[in-house]
């Protein structure tokens, strides 16, 4: 989902302040250049250790409650494959309500097609609906987009764009945060499509040190993993799932309330 303030594609990986020895003596060489980064690992998302399950977040906004989102995450068998069908709906009072259908292969983790409707509500702005319908198909994400403003005016844009093998969706580093192969200390990154930016760029994570956290669902041991401007913690052990999500200010958070059992979903409408 596209949480406020949560910036999806990230840069590639922290830079490290070099450490530089002190020269020896007056007369020393000046010291050699720094050594650069350690470039980043291939992330990689295990869907199959996704469990089919519906979950419940409350949103909080410097402190407040300001809404709240419901995740489900189904379990569809194929004739050779596995899907994973993730549906989500959330409010972020009062400003807008958001709708959200992802088909993927549960077997290589490949996006097969992604649905996107979020309904604003601000004075701010003219635009009162963007909406995408995608899929992807023979190395290529194609379908279309919907951009509605206040004064009826409707807006149909076409997209047909490469996907190279490999590439996920941007919104994998929320619904799929929880089954990286990310460990503590890691910095990883995978080229991904941003669905509404219609751009390739790069998601990147970031593992921090393990911790332990409160959300009102209870205590959970989690791996912290930052991403640009927003941090989700993620469960270690299965049932792998996220638990929590703020920004890096702190000033906006989900956090899970409750956990439940699945509700067959209906397909996007047409």
């Amino acid at each position: 989902m596209r949480w406020p303030c949560f910036p999806l594609l990230a840069s590639l990986t922290a830079v490290f302040a070099p450490v530089l020895r002190a020269p020896a003596f007056a007369q020393a060489a000046a010291p050699a250049p720094p050594a650069p980064p350690a470039p980043p690992k291939a992330l990689r998302f295990d869907l199959t250790a996704l469990p089919a399950t519906r979950d419940s977040f409350v949103f909080l906004f410097r402190g407040a409650e300001r809404g709240y989102a419901v995740w489900q995450y189904e379990i569809e068998p194929r004739e050779t494959s596995q899907q994973v069908v993730y549906t989500a709906h959330s409010e972020f009072q009062p400003v807008e309500e958001e709708q959200l259908r992802v088909v993927l292969n549960r077997l290589t983790g490949e996006p097969i097609s992604t649905f996107h409707h979020i309904d604003l509500f601000s004075p701010r702005t003219d635009t009162v609906m963007v909406e995408h319908d995608l899929e992807v198909k023979g190395g290529e994400i194609a379908g279309r987009r919907r951009v509605s403003r206040k004064g009826g005016e409707v807006k149909i844009i076409p997209v047909a764009k490469p996907l190279p093998a490999g590439a996920v969706l941007s919104d994998y580093a929320l619904f799929a945060a929880a089954v990286t192969n990310a460990l503590p200390g890691d910095s990883l990154a995978i080229p991904a499509y941003s669905e509404f930016g219609d751009s390739l760029a790069t998601l990147s994570f970031v593992a921090e040190a393990p911790a332990t956290i409160q959300v009102p669902a209870g205590r959970f041991d989690v791996l912290p993993l930052v991403s640009g401007g927003f941090r989700v913690f993620v469960t270690r052990v299965a049932p792998r799932r996220v638990v929590k999500g703020q920004t890096v200010d702190g000033s906006f958070a989900f956090e899970l309330a409750g956990t439940g059992p699945v509700i067959p979903s209906a397909p996007p409408p047409q």
